[in-house]
């Protein structure tokens, strides 16, 4: 009996999921409680040992001007928190960009150890400061302008698996934002000199009050540069925010919401591009013009 218990126990040990620290920091999402490989070390502070909180070098993206990308981040403070098998301890570890020295990072945790002198153990994250989860395009955030920070509260929904919450803010979003997104195609379809009908479609499509309705309108009148994959954003777009969220699960909703973020931040990148290519076609003609007449 006890040897059956034994392998029990040891079964259930080699089944348990480990991540280190610095993967828990970089990548796990807020309210969630993980078991980690390497939680402590041991240090000896003179008179006692004690297991002493890991804060490793971690790599986060930073979005200061000198960097706008992946850097390394070193502990700042709350480094060396001693932990136990007991009780949690609670705390706040904060971080900085070792390339700009500007931007910060501060986690909100609760830790402790299985047993002294190991370095396993649990670590719950609470939250993050900025929010857990990849950077939002700039592109995108200028797309929805007004409703940057409707659409910031739907990204910390998604972040935290909450699928009905990040549906709907990101569904009030492109409902507010309609206009100024069917404007920006009707920009690109007037620089590339896409059809008189298809553009009047669009501006009727602005005019038209009722959500569903105008993105009917506009599904079949975008220029094929701004297609994604050959599919039209605005029926991609459509489709997805049709759906009844009565109708559909939290897990359904989250994938939906899922979707309609990564239509919309790719559909803002191809409206850039497309404006700015045409930018830039237009200063190439205006240099040779200029140089032709001198």
């Amino acid at each position: 009996m006890i040897l059956s218990e034994q392998k029990e126990q040891e079964s259930v040990k080699k089944e348990v999921e480990y991540h280190t620290i610095a993967q828990f920091l970089e990548s796990t999402p807020p309210n969630q409680l993980i078991d980690i490989s390497d939680l402590s070390s041991n240090e000896f502070d003179g008179h006692y040992y004690h297991d002493d909180m890991r804060t490793p070098e971690i790599q986060l993206h930073c979005d200061h001007e000198w960097c706008n990308g992946v850097r390394f981040f070193r502990c700042v403070s709350g480094e060396g928190k001693h932990l136990n098998p007991k009780d949690y301890e609670f705390f706040y570890v904060t971080y900085l960009c070792s390339n700009c020295q500007h931007v910060e990072k501060t986690f909100s945790l609760a830790a402790k150890i299985y047993e002294d002198n190991k370095p396993e153990g649990q670590c719950y994250k609470f939250g993050e400061l900025p929010t857990y989860g990849p950077p939002v395009s700039p592109k995108l955030i200028n797309l929805i302008g007004p409703d940057r920070n409707e659409f910031l509260k739907g990204r910390r929904c998604e972040n935290q698996g909450l699928g009905v919450g990040s549906f709907i803010y990101y569904r009030r979003v492109v409902e507010n934002q309609k206009n100024r997104i069917l404007e920006q195609v009707i920009k690109v379809s007037e620089k590339i000199g896409t059809s008189k009908e298809k553009i009047n479609i669009l501006k009727d499509a602005v005019k038209e009050k009722q959500f569903r309705k105008a993105l009917d309108m506009a599904k079949d009148s975008i220029p094929e540069s701004l297609l994604i994959n050959g599919h039209s954003p605005i029926l991609l777009l459509h489709n997805a925010l049709s759906e009844g969220v009565h109708a559909l699960t939290d897990e359904q909703c989250l994938e939906l919401a899922g979707s309609i973020r990564i239509v919309l931040g790719e559909f803002s990148e191809r409206l850039s591009q497309a404006l700015k290519d045409e930018a830039e076609l237009n200063k190439a003609l205006s240099s040779l013009m200029n140089k032709k007449k001198s």
